[in-house]
């Protein structure tokens, strides 16, 4: 008896110093704030630990995996929480749902590697680029869930080659040749989908969301075209993201929805460039975020905020908010740190600092349009570095329309200076927003604040900011910009 009573005390020691240790690591970030924010820190959980083979796993990446870690998860779970290892090898697997209190830990050496069999997925409703929808389930999920982590230096691959279309302008004629060769059909000669049910389910949507209303057996019809996220955590408290390398999504990387207190510390969110909605990580309606450290190399946007989309986001309307980026690298996407299209719920209190985007089409992009409705409001961004922007630095749009900055650009497409519309809750709003200490070594075009004559872009401050680019700054239906120490070199 003595000897438990010794061993438990142990225990709780090692926790406490545990929380104490990791408190300190991320107690930094949350000085000197240009917001009021309550610092937070990572989950603890109990010291229970289970492996993944002890439940009939076998990784040789032929073996399905789902029922092991289904019964793990449900083990560490009946215990009250713990620890899930997964050693090295290949894990083949459907679905995986997390539990409270349950870190799943993907060692050095260790591969999830999700099937691409759309069987093991069933439709669920669930929310897909701002909109109530239906869509695949998540190969890796939480719903509800209060104090999980995905930690370890291992790897989670969504397999999304098999899921995704493919845009021919997006790679080589060799890979345009080796990717479309097994079956799949062509929309045009430049558009490859994986399947003629995905391309009959294009025609319904409203960019990737079908449109109307539909019975279950078409839903089910429509089952390849509804490509899920990755990884995705709905109404979560307390998730830590750390170490771990997210690859090859069949729709975005990482997508928090509606999460309280979550911390992003080192971690890999990487996509082929051509993967189409290949975003690294979208966080949205979330309070109390921390992503720091962290690496992203996307198909789309890298480091991206939203609130929900048109009626169905103001109708949620829940904003992100309190939000903190330090330390982060973008390599290719479509934005380095990205604000909209959906911001539906608006957008406040977000601190950027000391990152670098290096290669991606825009360096610091705002998005959205009418119809939106939205505030986004009390941004900081401080000290950013960027190299080879093959479009605008730092751009504010106000007519996004889908396509992508590089796109928009190759099409001629141009909007501005059109008549003004009634403001009313449908109306988007960009103010109070503030960058300086920024440096561009190479873009299209230095600048592009394209706002709405009804409502211009308002409150942007512009300070210490030196971009060499090809074409200079463009400024439209814009108020309050304020620009000091603004150098601009034409290459």
């Amino acid at each position: 008896m003595k000897k438990s009573i010794i061993l438990a005390m142990a225990l709780l020691a090692f926790s406490l110093a545990a929380s104490a240790q990791a408190k300190d690591k991320y107690e930094k970030y949350f000085n000197n704030l240009p917001f009021k924010m309550q610092a937070f820190t990572t989950p603890t959980f109990p010291q229970n630990e289970v492996n993944l083979k002890d439940f009939g796993a076998v990784g040789d990446g032929q073996k399905l995996c789902t029922e092991a870690f289904a019964k793990a998860i449900d083990e560490l779970s009946r215990k009250g929480g713990g620890r899930l290892t997964v050693p090295e090898g290949v894990w083949l697997t459907g679905p995986i749902v997390l539990k409270s209190n349950i870190n799943l830990y993907v060692k050095k050496g260790a591969i999830i590697l999700f099937s691409p069999d759309l069987s093991l997925y069933p439709i669920i409703k669930t929310s897909f680029e701002g909109l109530d929808t239906h869509r695949c389930q998540s190969p890796l999920s939480a719903f509800g869930a209060e104090n999980i982590a995905i930690t370890g230096r291992g790897v989670i691959d969504g397999n999304g080659r098999w899921w995704r279309p493919l845009k021919k302008q997006k790679v080589t004629d060799s890979q345009w040749k080796q990717m479309t060769q097994d079956g799949g059909v062509f929309k045009r000669a430049d558009l490859w989908y994986p399947s003629e049910a995905y391309a009959k389910a294009a025609e319904l949507a409203d960019l990737n969301v079908p449109k109307g209303e539909f019975t279950d057996k078409q839903w089910e019809q429509m089952k390849p075209f509804l490509r899920p996220v990755m990884v995705s955590l709905q109404n979560c408290k307390n998730v830590y993201l750390k170490d771990v390398i997210f690859q090859n999504s069949p729709a975005w990387n990482i997508h928090p929805l509606m999460c309280e207190n979550l911390i992003i510390d080192n971690i890999l969110a990487r996509n082929p460039s051509f993967a189409q909605n290949g975003d690294a990580i979208d966080v949205e309606s979330c309070k109390n975020v921390l992503i720091v450290d962290s690496k992203f190399d996307a198909g789309d946007d890298g480091i991206c905020v939203k609130s929900g989309k048109d009626a169905d986001g103001r109708r949620r309307g829940r904003p992100t908010e309190n939000l903190i980026v330090d330390g982060c690298t973008v390599f290719a996407g479509h934005g380095g740190f990205v604000v909209g299209s959906e911001m539906s719920g608006g957008v406040n209190n977000v601190f950027v600092k000391n990152c670098q985007f290096l290669g991606t089409d825009v360096g610091l992009r705002f998005k959205s349009c009418r119809g939106r409705g939205g505030v986004v409001e009390n941004i900081f961004i401080n000290n950013v570095s960027m190299t080879d922007i093959k479009a605008d630095a730092i751009i504010f749009n106000l007519y996004y329309g889908g396509m992508s900055v590089i796109e928009m650009n190759a099409s001629g497409q141009k909007v501005n200076n059109i008549d003004p519309m009634p403001v009313d809750e449908t109306t988007p709003e960009f103010r109070d927003i503030h960058i300086k200490d920024v440096v561009c070594q190479g873009a299209g075009r230095a600048m592009f604040f394209n706002g709405l004559p009804e409502k211009p872009i308002d409150g942007i401050d512009l300070k210490d900011i030196t971009i060499f680019a090809r074409q200079d700054a463009e400024f439209y239906n814009c108020k309050g910009v304020k620009k000091e120490n603004v150098n601009i070199h034409i290459q």
